[in-house]
């Protein structure tokens, strides 16, 4: 696979696309939902309540926490999870700015 050339994208192109990038599978979105209505949970948790495996539920986390969507503490040998609302703001801003963009198209295309 060819190099990604992300450096030649803005900042702010990059962050959507990481957003969009953790949004991008169900299970993820399914991870988000559950923390966001439990305000925390521990990665057991997660597992207890998704039909995938712990290796899997790991992965997925990994790829919300790249994203910066969710982050993690250590609590003995568990990690807790939770929305990382600093991050989740600065995506529902830019999400919303790229979404509202469409406002603008007009109806004559294609």
């Amino acid at each position: 696979m060819g190099t990604s050339k992300s450096e030649e994208f803005t900042n702010k192109e990059n962050k959507i696309a990481a957003y969009a990038k953790a949004f991008a599978h169900p299970a993820r979105v399914a991870i988000l939902q559950l923390l966001i209505k439990k305000q925390a949970c521990v990665c057991g948790d997660i597992v207890d309540e998704l039909p995938l495996s712990q290796s899997t539920v790991s992965q997925h986390l990994k790829e919300l926490k790249a994203a910066g969507l969710i982050q993690g503490t250590i609590e003995g040998v568990s990690i807790c999870y939770c929305i990382n609302e600093k991050e989740w703001n600065n995506a529902r801003k830019h999400l919303n700015e790229l979404l509202e963009m469409s406002v603008k198209l007009k109806s004559n295309c294609c």
